[in-house]
């Protein structure tokens, strides 16, 4: 295990790096924890898009997002669109994304801590990259020591490189257009992942002006992936999938601002307003004092090493457990 550094900077804002022999990454704390780097060092792909327009800068909280979409992997929390929720104004895009993280190294483990100052969530997250194998394991706590309840969207936000022919690979049996504004296809109808109007929507096109943004839901396992079959690239989330009950996508094929990317979007809530999705049960809450710990595990990798079977090595993602802030732990449950 090489060591890590957290004396680096880019572009002027610190950037902590963890490095094994199979991958190197690097993490800005003081804009969210964001994830700026993960290089798979064997044949120095770079697994996360960027955007070239957009310095790496510390913006403050209520920042617009769109128009300072960096890349990489974000999260947002406690909530997607602008809304007021459980009597809390919450941001574009939720606070998380540009608050700035205390950070501390301990045995090449980076771990990450701060509070959502508006709606008062609590968070920490542990970041480790694996000695042995291309995966970085991710142990994450929210608490909410406010005298409220909370109800609230969480959602990791892989911006990825891509090219045409790479493919989408996520175990949902159902998908739904997210938005009329942001789609090639005009329906809201929920349909059989992958296939919409006798197409696959989880091929990557060439870039040709277009959007998608998708629901996926019915998940048989937690996982979603894009892979690229001619060079064996695979990026790929695991997760609890009674925590991250959904996974988005939102795709850029040159219809959003030019970019062209796909976003992996994990989420604990469906639809994108906090507000509805709480009416329907379908969203996150913290009882007041209440603790949610859960593990989430990316696969970066150029290819399986021969002789090993497609589903070696997998994490086993337990349980998430939701408990008080003293007292025995108990099973999540979700609004």
């Amino acid at each position: 295990m090489h060591p890590a550094h957290d004396n680096l900077n880019l572009e002027g804002t610190p950037v902590v790096r963890l490095e094994s022999d199979w991958l190197r990454a690097e993490v800005a704390p003081r804009v969210g924890g964001r994830v700026v780097s993960l290089v798979e060092k064997s044949g120095g792909h770079e697994f996360l898009w960027r955007n070239g327009a957009q310095a790496l800068r510390e913006h403050p909280t209520g920042t617009e997002y769109d128009p300072h979409f960096y890349g990489g992997i974000d999260e947002l929390l406690p909530n997607d669109i602008p809304e007021v929720i459980d009597g809390v104004p919450c941001p574009d895009h939720g606070e998380l994304w540009t608050t700035p993280l205390s950070w501390g190294l301990e045995n090449g483990r980076l771990k990450l801590q701060g509070s959502l100052l508006q709606f008062g969530l609590g968070y920490e997250r542990e970041m480790a990259l694996r000695p042995d194998a291309p995966w970085l394991d991710i142990t994450y706590r929210i608490t909410n020591p406010t005298a409220q309840p909370r109800h609230f969207l969480w959602k990791l936000h892989a911006a990825l490189s891509v090219h045409p022919g790479d493919i989408i690979d996520c175990p949902a049996r159902k998908a739904q257009v997210v938005d009329l504004n942001w789609s090639r296809y005009p329906t809201l109808e929920p349909f059989a992942w992958p296939r919409i109007e006798c197409q696959s929507a989880n091929i990557v096109p060439p870039a040709d002006d277009t959007v998608d943004f998708f629901y996926l839901f019915d998940l048989t396992e937690g996982r979603i992936a894009l892979r690229r079959p001619g060079e064996g690239l695979e990026f790929a989330y695991h997760f609890d999938s009674s925590v991250f009950r959904y996974a988005w996508i939102f795709a850029s094929y040159g219809g959003f601002n030019g970019h062209y990317t796909v976003v992996l979007e994990p989420c604990t809530a469906m639809p994108i307003s906090v507000n509805e999705a709480s009416a329907r049960k379908q969203c996150s809450v913290l009882q007041p004092g209440e603790t949610l710990e859960t593990r989430v595990a990316i696969h970066a990798a150029r290819e399986r090493p021969p002789g090993v079977p497609p589903r070696a090595g997998l994490p086993t993602i337990g349980r998430a457990q939701l408990h008080p802030l003293s007292g025995p732990d108990s099973v999540l449950q979700q609004s």
